[in-house]
């Protein structure tokens, strides 16, 4: 079977799977394995769990809750809703005064961090209530911080 015919028969069996409302994790390590299985025997059955330790044995994963208790922590105290107060007073002028900061401080933050989805996760816990709050549109408080997120 060519490289081609594999790919493609993973591609539709992807399609297949997501398509049926599975969980987008569960649907994705479905068809992993079924393929594993089909070219490889059941004995690749057996590095499965070596292949996940080894994923999360990755150092920089070890940062990721850190970084999303610490959004927890600005975000339930009083020191997020003063910053977003003195953005606002502060960039009164500007239209989109608070997307565009939010923007900025996912930049930094992500450049931090290296990560997008603890970028999205710190800023937009505090983030988006604070521009909901303000008058922005839902959509928009969440698409700057999607965008913002993958600068780093």
């Amino acid at each position: 079977m060519s490289a081609l015919t594999i790919g493609l028969l993973i591609f539709l069996a992807t399609v297949a799977v997501l398509a049926t409302g599975l969980p987008i994790a569960f649907g994705l390590g479905a068809v992993a394995l079924l393929f594993m299985v089909i070219f490889d025997g059941w004995n690749s059955i057996h590095f499965v769990p070596e292949t996940i330790f080894a994923g999360l044995s990755d150092f920089t994963l070890v940062s990721l809750p850190m970084f999303v208790i610490m959004g927890a922590a600005v975000a339930s105290s009083r020191a997020g809703s003063d910053l977003y107060e003195a953005l606002a007073r502060w960039l009164h002028r500007v239209p989109g005064s608070l997307v565009i900061s939010n923007i900025g401080a996912c930049a930094l933050f992500s450049a931090l961090t290296g990560s997008s989805p603890a970028t999205c996760a710190a800023i937009g816990k505090m983030g988006i209530p604070e521009m909901r709050k303000r008058g922005y549109d839902a959509d928009l408080a969440t698409g700057a911080i999607a965008a913002g997120g993958t600068l780093g």
